[in-house]
């Protein structure tokens, strides 16, 4: 875990400055925090996928034509996935935000791309985390009858094996109880848009006008609602932090900002330290 006196001094007066203001504190995350919990990164080699003698990227994969086209392959893939996501464990960056969000309050807001559900099973609250992307453990209708989202029913399997297919058992699990129509996964796929409803747009987009502080954790921005909310809150003044090990898009954005800053670490070392700094001041 990282310590408080590890924060960088230009990084602290940063933090310093943001903790007397009234403003949000909204932090931004992405695959980063999650891999350090074990979960592959979705446009890692654990990504691909062999569907007949073709592998598949993610990008192909992950689209509302690719389930019209072959739904069971999909279900099938993304079953898989949920379930290397359920058997992982939140971690001390996850943790750290909980805490930080005790002491906040309305203060505090999460934006989350993730969609294997860390942060709530850590502790977050539903109020004060959006998952901008979705959650993996949820599935809708697919035909759009109604807009509620559903568990995953509990007879699939969590451990669900990458050769797996689905089978008329699971096929008539994954059925919309009203319509009786297929159910899809509760996740924004690459040919879709992100709306309020379901991924909270502009909900997200509105809070910058709000935050004094935002913390990107893990992401490097390649989706465009993050990208708007680090850039409109660069353009605004606010102080944006990017933590994450690989340089990126956001932290070239941070980097040669003023109000920006660019910290290379690993989410487990850096998030305790600035959360630590936010809640109880640079001195342990």
């Amino acid at each position: 875990m990282g310590s408080l006196e590890s924060v960088p001094p230009p990084l602290l007066a940063l933090l310093e400055a943001a903790k007397d203001k009234r403003g949000l504190i909204l932090v931004l995350s992405g695959a980063g925090i999650s891999a350090e919990s074990g979960i592959p990164t979705f446009r890692g080699p654990e990504g691909y996928w062999k569907v007949g003698s073709r592998n598949y990227f993610p990008e192909e994969l992950a689209t509302r034509a690719a389930f019209s086209n072959m739904p069971d392959e999909i279900w099938a893939w993304y079953l898989w996935r949920r379930g290397i996501c359920l058997a992982a464990e939140p971690n001390v960056a996850h943790r750290a935000l909980v805490e930080l969000e005790a002491q906040l309050g309305d203060r505090f807001l999460l934006v989350t791309q993730n969609v294997d559900g860390l942060h709530r099973r850590a502790g977050s609250s539903r109020e004060r985390t959006y998952e901008i992307h979705g959650r993996i453990d949820e599935m809708r209708c697919y035909l759009e009858c109604s807009p509620e989202l559903l568990p995953i029913p509990a007879a699939i399997p969590t451990a669900w094996p990458k050769d797996r297919r689905i089978g008329e058992e699971e096929r008539a699990l994954l059925r919309c109880p009203r319509c009786g129509s297929r159910t899809r996964p509760h996740v924004l796929w690459f040919d879709e848009s992100y709306d309020e409803h379901h991924f909270r747009y502009e909900s997200s987009l509105a809070a910058v006008e709000r935050t004094d502080l935002l913390l990107v954790i893990g992401t490097s921005g390649a989706t465009s609602l993050p990208h708007r909310l680090v850039v409109s809150c660069l353009r605004l003044g606010t102080s944006v932090v990017v933590l994450n090990l690989d340089e990126s898009p956001f932290s070239a954005l941070a980097a040669r900002e003023e109000n920006g800053y660019f910290w290379k670490a690993t989410a487990k070392e850096a998030v305790p330290a600035i959360t630590g700094v936010l809640i109880r001041g640079p001195h342990p």
